[in-house]
């Protein structure tokens, strides 16, 4: 066993040099990054977060390889709704839906018009095919099934937002891919064209027919490898049509940045907020639920959603202790929370209710 560990450790070395050198050539050919949130090849968060130490990530591994788990996966599969393209298709074409896909994978219809955020359609949130964190349900719809797409948001370049295979099966279907600083280069090493894609920095906005976007801050970082920590930018997305607007907030932990975008641009009507993955051990990247709801707040949204929940086991609480724990503050709190099936189309002006449809999936497996 200590050898194929060690075995692995040197693929996944070699694999991660090789995806740097590439990235690094693709990178020098977009050109230098200009913003002032990056300083000696890194990029900051607006508040510092304390460096993580050799005795922290020790204590990490070792309470993720001793630690026992309650109910880290689902008894049986997720329940999906059924969906098709057409179903969508036969939506009004002015308005906002959405339907959510699986992790934090958002498929919107803006005024006749599809977007994505995040795609992540892979099997497991690794760079292995054969090893990671594994899918506890299938997305809602294929990337096959998916119609053609006026763009695609991406928040920042981790494995569970920023899937290589992903993006290579999608890039027939996408107008243009939007990007924080230093992915293009990513994705360009991926083979999608250098005129296909826009990246932006925390503030920055482009105007896609009556669509506003808007690339705004999170408090997170970035890295696919030990030699990348924080060479890309990571942040959310603030979507506004005349008529509906429409927050996504990625990853984040809890920051005084969530009040500055609903005074800049709030109030919204729906709100994608993460909420998964948290833990004592990082709290400063991922958010508690009650944090969650505070964040909601802040950018002034009307609806609740959760994202980042529900499809991988990425931290050590239940797989369904987010939408739980938002079940009963959002009861407490007065929180018009919504927690749709992956598969149910929702519109996010005039949504219909949703259940606690997690509930019959919550035994331990173990």
């Amino acid at each position: 066993m200590r050898v194929l560990v060690i075995l692995l450790c040197l693929i996944a070395g070699a694999a991660a040099a090789l995806s740097w050198i590439n990235y690094q050539l693709a990178a020098a050919d977009i050109g230098p990054i200009n913003s002032v949130h990056y300083e000696q090849g890194v990029f900051e968060n607006t508040q510092p977060i304390a460096a993580e130490t050799g005795s922290k990530l020790a204590d990490i591994l070792y309470r993720s390889l001793t630690e026992e788990r309650t109910a880290a996966t689902p008894v049986a599969p997720l329940p999906l709704t059924p969906l098709t393209h057409h179903q969508l298709d036969a939506l009004p074409n002015n308005g906002v839906f959405y339907v959510k896909l699986g992790h934090s994978t958002v498929l919107l219809k803006i005024d006749g018009r599809y977007w994505l955020t995040d795609p992540m359609f892979s099997e497991r949130a690794s760079p292995f095919s054969f090893m990671g964190p594994k899918r506890f349900h299938a997305p809602a719809l294929s990337i096959e099934a998916l119609p053609p797409l006026a763009g695609v948001l991406i928040s920042h370049n981790h494995y569970d937002h920023l899937d290589e295979a992903s993006i290579r099966q999608l890039a027939a279907k996408v107008a243009m891919f939007y990007v924080p600083l230093g992915v293009k280069a990513q994705l360009v090493e991926w083979g999608i064209t250098a005129d296909q894609i826009q990246q932006f920095d925390w503030w920055q906005t482009t105007t896609n027919a009556q669509t506003t976007l808007v690339f705004t801050p999170s408090h997170h970082f970035s890295g696919r490898a030990l030699t990348d920590r924080n060479s890309t930018l990571w942040g959310s997305w603030v979507v506004r049509t005349p008529n509906a607007a429409v927050y996504f907030s990625g990853d984040s932990g809890y920051f005084d940045g969530f009040a500055e975008i609903g005074r800049r641009y709030g109030p919204f009507d729906t709100v994608f907020m993460e909420s998964g993955a948290y833990s004592k051990d990082w709290p400063q990247v991922h958010m508690q639920p009650a944090q969650t709801v505070q964040a909601f707040n802040d950018v002034k949204g009307r609806y609740l959603v959760p994202i980042h929940n529900s499809t991988f086991d990425l931290a050590f609480h239940a797989w369904y202790a987010p939408l739980e724990a938002l079940d009963q503050l959002s009861t407490q709190q007065g929180v018009a929370l919504l927690t749709p099936q992956f598969g149910k189309i929702m519109s996010a002006t005039e949504p219909a209710a949703t259940s606690q449809w997690w509930r019959p999936y919550v035994q331990s497996t173990d």
